[in-house]
């Protein structure tokens, strides 16, 4: 026995120390799947995080027609740098138009439990004409944006701003801006008012409001605020805008309304389908630069290979840049994925049919002097399907464009383009 009790004492003080060498594993493995998560997570929304600073991934190199390589940094200040309020601001340089744009501007939290957020911010850019934008959206971030590598319909604007975000509840985010900018464009454009009036720039004083609503979506508070856990469609985003003539200087009046709804089924092999429909009206007086373009993605080149690109997620492959205009419109988008071909554990490809249709109009196009193009008021259709991750995240897109605005010559209605998916899972 005094042998053996010993070594049972021995035992018992090595097993309690594997125990806790166990436990301890176990927590530092957990924190580090932890750490993993909110570094993918941090990636996946464009953002690659520092102690007190997450540089800001969309500004450090772009290319389009205007500007070619656009390249820059741009950052904002995390929650261990204040809980309270936030820096924010970037640098970027155009190659080819040999300017450098920035913001900068900053926030401050006045109610934790609702993330509300009151916000200011200058800023000397370019946006794209004719496109439009939800303030609530949220952020939005891609390795490469497709459509932007061909855009070369841009204005110049310098805007200076002051926001509201505020969670009326977790299922509905609203934020609210007031501003005024001043919008040159970069090609030949001149506006005509009914009044006689005619404007190559213009200051603008605007108000903007946006509600998305998320009903069946799941949420829960932590110490960032209200963060959706699992989305649920039907989602509704639903904006209203007004530019005040006279006020602050304000050279136009004018009004929109925009509304998306997007549902999506998931099934249980992975498929699943998605429709998303668009839709937005503008008053009398709305500039260019304020209507809508539909989202085209196909360049103005006479052959299908030198139209090959990279397909967008949302756009329509088969109308060409700068083709349509309108001061109203409507477009439906659906999307069916069907379950991935288990090829083998590296090479699961997938195949997803396309439909898309579009209807816009556009009042007294005459005063749009300048510039050249037409209106949808026949109804825009395509289809295709896409063949996706068959190399590195890389596939083909297919689609057909068909209807009131085929084209004469075929090869001018077919878009021939790389997909490109990737997740940081």
């Amino acid at each position: 026995m005094k042998y053996y009790l010993p070594l049972l004492v021995f035992f018992l003080f090595v097993n309690k120390g594997m125990s806790q060498i166990d436990s301890t594993s176990v927590k530092t493995t957990e924190q580090d799947s932890i750490k993993k998560t909110e570094f993918l997570r941090s990636i996946g929304n464009g953002y690659f995080p520092t102690k007190y600073i997450n540089i800001d991934l969309r500004y450090l190199i772009k290319y389009n027609q205007y500007e070619g390589f656009r390249t820059g940094l741009g950052g904002i200040t995390n929650s261990d740098f204040s809980k309270k309020f936030r820096l924010q601001g970037y640098t970027v340089y155009g190659f080819l138009d040999h300017n450098f744009k920035y913001s900068f501007g900053g926030g401050f939290r006045i109610a934790k439990k609702t993330n509300t957020w009151i916000n200011l911010a200058y800023t000397n850019d370019l946006q794209e004409t004719g496109s439009s934008n939800f303030l609530t959206d949220k952020r939005f971030f891609q390795f490469f944006e497709p459509r932007l590598i061909n855009i070369d319909l841009f204005h110049k604007y310098i805007s200076k701003t002051i926001s509201l975000e505020h969670q009326l509840h977790p299922k509905i985010i609203t934020e609210t801006q007031f501003g005024v900018s001043n919008i040159n464009p970069t090609y030949n454009y001149t506006f005509d008012l009914n009044s006689g009036e005619s404007f190559t720039d213009y200051d603008l004083t605007m108000f903007k409001t946006s509600l998305q609503w998320n009903p069946f979506s799941k949420f829960e508070y932590s110490e960032n605020g209200i963060n959706e856990t699992k989305a649920g469609y039907p989602k509704f985003t639903l904006q209203y805008t007004k530019s005040l003539a006279n006020v602050l200087g304000g050279d136009l009046s004018f009004s929109k309304v925009d509304f998306r709804t997007i549902q999506k089924f998931n099934y249980k092999n992975n498929a699943s389908t998605e429709l998303v429909l668009t839709t937005g009206i503008t008053s009398e007086n709305t500039p260019l630069t304020h209507m809508y373009h539909a989202y085209p993605n196909n360049v103005n080149k006479e052959t299908i290979w030198s139209r090959f690109s990279v397909a967008g997620t949302n756009s329509f492959e088969t109308m060409y840049f700068n083709e349509f205009f309108s001061d109203s419109f409507a477009t439906l988008q659906l999307k069916h994925a069907f379950a991935p071909f288990n090829v083998s554990p590296w090479f699961k490809p997938q195949l997803v049919f396309i439909s898309r249709f579009a209807l816009g109009t556009m009042k007294d196009t005459f005063r749009h002097q300048g510039i050249s193009f037409n209106t949808l008021d026949k109804g825009f259709t395509e289809s295709g399907l896409e063949i996706n991750k068959l190399f590195f995240g890389f596939g083909l897109s297919f689609a057909y464009r068909y209807g009131a605005y085929h084209l004469p010559n075929i090869e001018d209605n077919i878009a021939v383009k790389f997909t490109f998916n990737i997740s940081l899972d």
